[in-house]
């Protein structure tokens, strides 16, 4: 039975819902797709195009001969990937409303792979609100911490 869930852009003005039959998920190390994020790879969710529903359709770019991207014109977010002539797409795993329930179970572009940048566990690791300026430039704007 397929779950719907939700997402969307940073600034909140991209919504969408999605039906999805699992949680598995793929990382893309391509060069296409690091420049279009600036990342040095990005999660995707792939699924069919007809179970997304957009509340704002997103903007989009034709990043190539093949395919456009969706983001938001307004905060950059990276929405989706779409291939012209198929009827699947990914959504930007990030962009879930709960991004934490997908599990990569793939691999993808690997000719542009950084591994260094895979396992980073080993490296030192703190939380936002431990960074006593970031918590206060935080505070000094919003009065909390952002989500």
């Amino acid at each position: 039975m397929a779950d719907q869930v939700t997402g969307g852009c940073q600034c909140g003005r991209i919504r969408y819902q999605a039906s999805i039959e699992d949680d598995d998920a793929y990382l893309c190390h391509c060069r296409m797709c690091q420049r279009a994020t600036g990342g040095v790879s990005i999660a995707f969710k792939n699924l069919p195009k007809r179970d997304v529903r957009w509340a704002t359709e997103p903007d989009r770019y034709g990043s190539s001969p093949i395919a456009e991207r969706g983001f938001c014109a307004h905060c950059g977010t990276p929405l989706t990937y779409e291939a012209y002539d198929h009827d699947r797409m990914d959504l930007t795993v990030g962009s879930f409303d709960a991004p934490e329930r997908f599990r990569a179970v793939e691999h993808s572009g690997i000719e542009s792979w950084h591994r260094d940048w895979l396992d980073t566990s080993h490296l030192p690791a703190s939380r936002t609100d431990q960074n006593q300026s970031m918590v206060q430039r935080w505070m000094e704007k919003l009065g909390r911490l952002p989500d």
